[in-house]
């Protein structure tokens, strides 16, 4: 009987260590990014009723380049907010200092992100957006949006309101797709009105929440630069680079195709779209598996780490092989359904690809920032970015194909780079390894 108990026991605390492994917040912050992920399809689609393939175009532009500059330059500042704020949690201790000294610092990348739009308006009005001012000045006011959008997601997380982080992001797609599709119904079919609700509909989910009072920021300690910048030059070098390169595809074409039709170019986003669902579904997997790494890395559980980190590989594996095949298989046939496609297998199949390996590189350079890996994350990143430049120089005249290989080559770039990283990461942990 006693021997049954405690065999009981045992079930009882390994059934409560897995549920301990998934982090809290896991599944609202999994709601929203899946919703978000969800309506920028039904944008894509309802924009492209609106506006027609061609008209569509300057959206698509701004799309990609709003969100190589926004993550690029803010999550890290996200990041580092939540941590800082995370840590002086444990302590006890209020976190308005550090608040204030974050405010500082995305508002000087906010002023030099704008006065650099401004300064290159000419160029990015004309190469673009097809010389719509409106979508130009669009861009610029996206910046100060994603500024706040960025940080008030790193006050969600930091203070543990996950509900809110949700809500935040599942709220910015939603409400997009909400308002555009009250503008289809209204027979809108100028560019303007898109183009601003794509940028300050992010605005409503953090509105509700900082009126809502859920993000109440205790005085404390003052706050050293020192306290919420320890690596945040090496997160921002990784993160842009990382941002730039998934983006990289639709704004390379957009730049050199200036003699291809600028439906040629809304295509070519519409593929690029669907076949980013793997990356979608890791956001939500990342948001589970990857915090764990951290955890086990800072307690120096290097066995548990690989095992957490092998499950990852296989999953992400998997899903990027049954994008591949997918997109192989019924991409074209999808795409033509849902956007009227006309995209060839051969692009389709080489964009999937190229998410499928960016993914993997993605949670591998994650599990290397687990170890204190910054530098080379960074390094990383950069490398993948000058090989996309070095390919879609030097390859095919055919426009498509030489993007669609620099994708892939410059996603085996990071891959190699991160993985080399992570194995002598691990071996200098582990000598036995």
């Amino acid at each position: 009987m006693s021997l049954q108990n405690e065999s009981s026991s045992s079930s009882l605390l390994a059934t409560k260590k897995k549920r301990v492994d998934l982090p809290e917040g896991t599944i609202a912050i999994s709601i929203g990014l899946i919703i978000a992920g969800l309506t920028i399809y039904a944008f894509f689609k309802i924009g492209q009723q609106a506006l027609g393939q061609d008209g569509f175009k300057p959206l698509v532009s701004l799309w990609f380049v709003m969100f190589a500059l926004a993550p690029g330059f803010f999550l890290p500042v996200e990041q580092e907010i939540s941590r800082a704020i995370a840590h002086r949690r444990a302590l006890g201790q209020g976190a308005r200092p550090v608040v204030r000294k974050v405010l500082i610092l995305c508002s000087v990348i906010v002023v030099g992100l704008i006065a650099a739009i401004v300064a290159l308006a000419p160029f990015v009005n004309d190469n673009l957006f097809e010389g719509h001012g409106i979508v130009t000045a669009s861009l610029a006011i996206s910046i100060a949006v994603y500024g706040v959008f960025y940080i008030v997601k790193g006050l969600c997380s930091g203070l543990g309101k996950f509900n809110s982080y949700g809500f935040i992001v599942g709220a910015d797609g939603a409400v997009r797709v909400v308002v555009c599709l009250i503008l289809l119904i209204a027979g809108v079919t100028q560019l303007g009105p898109y183009a601003l609700v794509v940028v300050l509909t992010p605005l409503v989910g953090v509105l509700t929440i900082l009126f809502s009072g859920q993000l109440k920021i205790e005085d404390g300690p003052p706050a050293t630069w020192s306290e919420i910048t320890p690596n945040l030059g090496l997160l921002l070098g990784g993160s842009i680079f990382a941002a730039a390169l998934v983006n990289a595809g639709p704004i390379t074409v957009a730049l050199l195709g200036e003699t291809s039709p600028d439906e040629h170019i809304t295509l070519f986003g519409n593929a690029v779209l669907l076949t980013r669902v793997p990356l979608f579904l890791f956001q939500a997997v990342q948001a589970a598996l990857l915090p764990r790494l951290t955890r086990l890395a800072a307690r120096g559980d290097i066995k548990e780490f690989r095992s957490g980190f092998n499950q990852l590989v296989i999953l992400v594996f998997g899903v990027g092989v049954v994008g591949t095949v997918s997109a192989f298989a019924i991409g074209p046939n999808v795409l033509d359904l849902v956007y009227g496609g006309r995209i060839d297998r051969r692009t389709i199949t080489l964009l999937a690809l190229a998410s499928g390996i960016y993914m993997m590189a993605l949670a591998i350079a994650q599990a290397v920032i687990a170890l204190n890996g910054h530098k080379h994350v960074a390094i990383g990143w950069s490398l993948a970015f000058l090989a996309y430049i070095l390919t879609a120089w030097l390859v095919s005249d055919d426009l498509f194909l030489r993007v669609e290989i620099a994708l892939v080559s410059s996603s085996v770039v990071g891959l190699i780079s991160f993985a080399t990283s992570l194995r002598t990461k691990l071996r200098s942990l582990s000598p036995t390894l």
